[in-house]
């Protein structure tokens, strides 16, 4: 009985937000609606990493995690690799914008959503946004930001942009440009990874003021358990995003869609096509 009561205490958030409510009740209406509505948009591995994905932010966000993250430093980085890396990660992964989409009444995307995604300060917005080198920028900066000794910050990159399996266009990157950016953001990610590992400094007496939820856990083994988590596992996602993004790259050429394999098809058939009017052409001449 204690067993099952921890376990639901567990779930009752520490600080609770009607907005994340809301919004995780919406995201999970409109993806349960929109999977029986186009069952093959979402087969049922794009299917279970979305929910676990969804899971994981949901559980970093409004669970009694949220308790231990503001009391010590090692949990506060695995509930950001969480909200950060994994929970983005396997629903960009999931590709759930087409399902959600379709979970949509038809009415309003007809009537609100497509005439809204048209605008030009909509379209402006998420260009500059979705743009790599800002894109980029964020992920990195946003780190730095919330490991500043001052700062605490929530941030996710739109794992979208890396994991995206499309030629471009449709999608915003190329699939070259994609591996770059998972790749940029690596070096910085170790670098203040390691530096938090191997300080022999207190950088967060924060924790020490709140109090620590456990106290058999020294000061500095909490602070460099917290940089080994940003050191390794956090890049090591960064790294699979770009073997990912390569793995679309070889399909994408090997099926011919890339840009310049759609620029080859066009040469070969305009020289066919010319080459087939000048012997049309000579067939005329002889004739007369």
């Amino acid at each position: 009985m204690n067993v099952v009561l921890d376990f639901l205490r567990w779930w009752v958030p520490w600080e609770p937000s009607a907005i994340v409510v809301v919004v995780f009740a919406l995201a999970t209406w409109l993806y349960w609606r929109g999977t029986r509505r186009s069952p093959m948009t979402a087969p049922w591995y794009r299917q279970l990493l979305f929910w676990v994905g969804l899971l994981i932010v949901y559980i970093g966000l409004h669970t009694r995690l949220d308790y231990y993250a503001e009391h010590e430093f090692f949990i506060h980085r695995i509930q950001h690799m969480g909200l950060h890396h994994m929970g983005p990660f396997l629903i960009a992964l999931a590709y759930p914008g087409v399902t959600m989409r379709r979970g949509l009444p038809v009415r309003w995307r007809v009537r609100w959503l497509k005439p809204a995604l048209a605008l030009a300060p909509v379209r402006w917005f998420f260009n500059i946004l979705l743009h790599p080198f800002v894109a980029a920028l964020l992920f990195v900066g946003l780190i730095y930001l919330w490991l500043w000794p001052a700062v605490h910050f929530d941030a996710m990159l739109d794992w979208w942009l890396i994991l995206d399996h499309r030629p471009r266009p449709p999608a915003r990157l190329s699939p070259g440009v994609r591996i770059f950016v998972a790749l940029a953001v690596i070096l910085p990610q170790i670098l203040i990874g390691a530096y938090i590992a191997l300080s022999q400094t207190d950088l967060y007496p924060i924790y020490s003021l709140c109090g620590r939820a456990f106290a058999g856990v020294p000061v500095l083994v909490d602070q460099h358990l917290g940089g080994l988590i940003l050191w390794i596992p956090s890049s090591m996602m960064s790294v699979i995003a770009a073997l990912i993004a390569f793995g679309h790259w070889l399909r994408l050429d090997t099926k011919g869609r890339l840009p310049r394999n759609r620029r080859a098809r066009e040469a070969i058939r305009l020289r066919d096509a010319s080459a087939k009017n000048t012997t049309v052409d000579g067939g005329f001449r002889a004739q007369g």
